[in-house]
């Protein structure tokens, strides 16, 4: 396990430099004078080339690359040009929300999209499958912005149950937190279930007709047993990876959530940092979101290898 954690991480390093390269050069290579920006009305000749000059942007774009990614591995992503926050202030303050909005919507997937599968592949071919599938496909052709819109009418426009938008931290009170956070969390949950219903169900479905399952059935074992031990547990695999690639998607769908339903989260913060054309912030949100994805994949890989231990002795 050692080693396969070595050999993982060798791999790991590389993505995660390129990552930094595509996203400073996305940032560099942006039409518009980043110095002209910042200094607006006051851009004079000689100002522009001053800032110019602290900033290094008179330096080659290589040199700057390096002078920045050495600055993001000290802990210095730069600091806003129009708030004068650095940007891991402004992550650190938002991050909660995102996470939390994030990890909501993924258990309220997984708590719609893991049953029905499984109820699904018990009676594959059935009335229910064929209506739980056609489902499925139908919500994912829902856009996320549409859900939105249609939760808020329903549960606070006409029914008046739960807030349209605003954000209560969880530390000040956790009741209207939650209360606060359900709209949000199953706008993302509404979009990421199918997805995950339809790959367990094929998975499990295939699982079911092995050799060993209907060993299990001749020995007498209980029918929720081979279900959730014996089925769930080697048919979990993709449901791991679509988890993980959920994360991506999930950070996506929070930059609509989050502007809808009012959540000061990092996709509000990353939309108004391109609203505002502050560079800084963007760049270092970018790097961040981008980086926790890859690391994120990188634990699902470790997840592999705890489940089937022949991923990590090689002869998968």
């Amino acid at each position: 396990m050692a080693f396969f954690l070595a050999r993982r991480l060798l791999y790991l390093l590389p993505v995660l430099l390129a990552v930094s390269l595509l996203t400073f050069l996305i940032a560099s290579l942006l039409p518009g004078d980043l110095a002209y920006t910042i200094l607006g009305d006051q851009a004079t000749p000689e100002n522009l080339a001053a800032l110019r000059r602290d900033m290094g942007l008179d330096q080659p774009i290589w040199w700057r690359y390096f002078g920045w990614l050495g600055n993001a591995l000290q802990g210095d992503l730069g600091r806003s040009f129009r708030t004068g926050q650095t940007v891991l202030q402004a992550v650190t303050e938002r991050l909660p929300v995102s996470l939390e909005l994030m990890l909501l919507a993924q258990i309220g997937a997984l708590a719609i999209g893991v049953p029905l599968a499984i109820a699904c592949a018990v009676r594959s071919g059935s009335a229910f499958d064929r209506f739980m599938t056609g489902s499925a496909f139908a919500m994912l052709s829902v856009p996320t912005f549409l859900s939105a819109i249609l939760l808020i009418y329903l549960f606070a426009v006409e029914l008046g149950w739960l807030p349209a938008t605003g954000y209560v931290p969880f530390a000040e009170d956790p009741l209207a937190n939650l209360r606060f956070m359900v709209l949000p969390a199953l706008t993302l949950a509404l979009a990421e279930w199918p997805g995950i219903m339809r790959i367990l169900r094929s998975d499990m479905i295939a699982t079911l007709q092995e050799d060993y399952i209907a060993m299990a059935r001749a020995k007498g074992l209980k029918a929720s047993r081979i279900l959730f031990v014996h089925a769930l547990k080697p048919s979990s695999l993709t449901l791991i990876t679509i988890t993980g690639i959920n994360i991506g998607r999930l950070i996506g769908g929070a930059l609509i959530v989050e502007t809808i339903f009012a959540l000061p989260g990092i996709g509000r913060l990353l939309v108004s940092a391109i609203l505002t054309r502050d560079l800084i912030i963007l760049q270092g949100v970018v790097l961040l979101v981008g980086c926790g994805f890859v690391i994120m994949n990188f634990i699902v890989d470790m997840l592999y290898a705890v489940l089937d231990p022949r991923i990590r002795h090689g002869h998968a």
